[in-house]
């Protein structure tokens, strides 16, 4: 029978309802086959695990992601799968995280949550959670089907790192807008199986512990000027800075900008070309106002999302990636988060 580990850092998936007080409480997970009976009917043994101290993901940072990694690696031999409850708000930037910090994974890992409490009426905790069970426990020839880490949301499974959240009040909260989705849940639980991440055979996984988190995003906006920027980039420890440009990439072409860039750039700060745009490419040179950026080297973010370039920054940095080489793996798909 297939095992899986649930794992609870926090978030709305873990309240429910008091219906004495009308107040929410946290949901013990110790009693989650009582709760949720149709459980039963899922054909794998669930265990549970939980933060010692359940947290809203708006308080996560690097330190919570390298936690979770660390019990998928002290887990790993003891179960198939698992699945990571977590608050919505941030999800994408630990899914992201994740996947960096999991090297040849070979095993599913699950992140799902909720919009609202699981004791609520018209919930869709429970469905997510029940779904991602579900798909964490799926075999063929006695194998994983998916071998990466991934986002399940509203009927919908997606590569981690390429989700962004697009709404706070809708179920459907996530969208992957540059990679299709993985897999479908409606009738028939359906898996795309061209989409998922091809791993590489008999390679042991490796779980990486540190992440560098001096690193930081800067938007563009109509109005930006010298005096932001020089500010922003002269932060004292400042290793690396995302620029969420215009578009495809594009920038305003002031002189201050490219010497502030030149600058920093000559200093050491790895600087990374991203689109604010939700969706599409960078590509730098297409426009006039872009190949000022090409003329400096900037890294070119491609399709990533900003949540996988800022966690693909913070692993980069924290696994101390030769400043020569730099340029080029972060340019190169590590987890599948670059088309």
């Amino acid at each position: 029978m297939t095992t899986i580990l649930l794992i609870y850092t926090g978030g709305t998936i873990g309240m429910i309802k008091d219906y004495n007080t009308g107040s929410l409480r946290p949901f013990n997970f110790d009693k989650l086959i009582k709760n949720i009976p149709e459980l039963n009917q899922l054909d794998c043994d669930i265990d549970t695990c939980s933060f010692e101290s359940p947290i809203d993901s708006s308080n996560i940072n690097s330190e919570h992601w390298i936690q979770i990694a660390s019990i998928v690696e002290d887990a790993y031999e003891n179960y198939d799968g698992f699945v990571v409850l977590h608050g919505s708000d941030t999800m994408s930037y630990s899914a992201s995280a994740l996947s960096f910090l999991l090297e040849n994974l070979g095993k599913p890992v699950i992140f799902t949550g909720s919009q609202l409490p699981i004791g609520d009426l018209r919930t869709d905790a429970k469905e997510n959670l029940i779904t991602s069970i579900q798909i964490a426990s799926l075999k063929q020839n006695n194998k994983p089907v998916i071998q990466e880490v991934c986002l399940y949301f509203e009927y919908k499974l997606y590569r981690g790192n390429r989700t962004t959240k697009l709404s706070a009040e809708n179920f459907e909260a996530f969208w992957s807008l540059n990679y299709p989705a993985l897999g479908e849940s409606g009738v028939h639980l359906k898996v795309f199986s061209e989409n998922l991440y091809q791993t590489k055979k008999n390679k042991k996984l490796i779980v990486h512990k540190v992440m560098d988190s001096n690193v930081a995003i800067l938007k563009l906006f109509p109005g930006f000027n010298a005096l932001l920027l020089e500010s922003f980039l002269n932060t004292p420890n400042l290793k690396a800075v995302i620029i969420e440009t215009y578009g495809a990439g594009n920038a305003p072409t002031e002189d201050w900008l490219i010497e502030n860039l030149k600058i920093a750039i000559k200093k050491g700060i790895h600087v990374i070309n991203v689109t604010q745009c939700s969706g599409g490419s960078v590509t730098m040179g297409q426009y006039e106002t872009s190949k000022h950026l090409q003329g400096l080297q900037m890294i070119s973010g491609k399709d990533i999302t900003t949540e996988a370039a800022i966690t693909k920054l913070m692993y980069m940095l924290g696994v101390n990636i030769s400043p020569k080489l730099f340029k080029t793996v972060f340019e190169t798909s590590l987890r599948g988060e670059i088309s």
